[in-house]
């Protein structure tokens, strides 16, 4: 091995050595190895949601991270609502399918019609069922009670009470009425059915009483 004497070594000075290092780092295989914009937006994210979550910062960061839960959660309230539709359309859906613990798309009109063709041939008993049906039906699609899948007859009586509160005992005998064709088997007769056809007609033309908050100022 050979040794270059000391003398015969060029050392630059200060500016040339930055010169010379400028020049070096321009060339492209440096460039090209730099971190591009994408880079740094990334990390510094990831370095506000660790910052976000430990140490001192989440005392500090509370009120940005309650902004940012706040924000997922109505994002997802309108996607829900985007892909479910409004809760007002599900409940209609299942007003068309369920009543009184059966599964039953008929309109109030049908079910009187058909209410009406029993009692014609003093099929008392299915006359009452249908008509106490129609009563419910119409209500329902009147937007005066939503009752639970599965409601009875008396909490469906005891719900339209509250819009009709006139109504609350001859909407109570209905249901009653209906509750013994339907599970207790007590014949009905023709007195029963126009009893409870009075009460539904009435209910056709009766404007339900507003709440107490939606009544007009004095």
């Amino acid at each position: 091995m050979t040794f270059l004497p000391l003398a015969d070594v060029f050392v630059p000075d200060g500016d040339e050595a930055r010169h010379w290092a400028e020049e070096e780092l321009a060339k492209q295989r440096y460039q090209a190895a730099r971190p591009t914009w994408f880079d740094r937006w990334t990390a510094d994210v990831v370095q506000w949601f660790i910052d976000l979550f430990t140490g001192d910062g989440a005392a500090g960061a509370a009120p940005i991270a309650m902004t940012v839960v706040v924000i997922v959660v109505l994002a997802a309230l309108v996607v829900a609502l985007l892909v479910w539709g409004r809760p007002r359309a599900s409940r209609a859906v299942r007003r068309r399918q369920d009543l009184l613990g059966e599964r039953d798309d008929r309109t109030a009109a049908q079910l009187r019609s058909d209410a009406e063709r029993r009692a014609k041939v003093q099929d008392w008993d299915g006359a009452v069922v249908l008509r106490y049906r129609a009563l419910a039906r119409g209500l329902l699609e009147r937007d005066l009670i939503d009752p639970a899948p599965g409601a009875t007859a008396q909490g469906i009586a005891r719900e339209a009470g509250v819009p009709f509160p006139g109504f609350v005992d001859r909407l109570r005998d209905a249901a009653t009425a209906f509750d013994a064709v339907r599970y207790l088997r007590v014949p009905a007769d023709e007195s029963a059915y126009r009893a409870l056809v009075g009460v539904d007609d009435e209910l056709r033309d009766a404007a339900p009483a507003l709440p107490a908050s939606e009544g007009v100022p004095a």
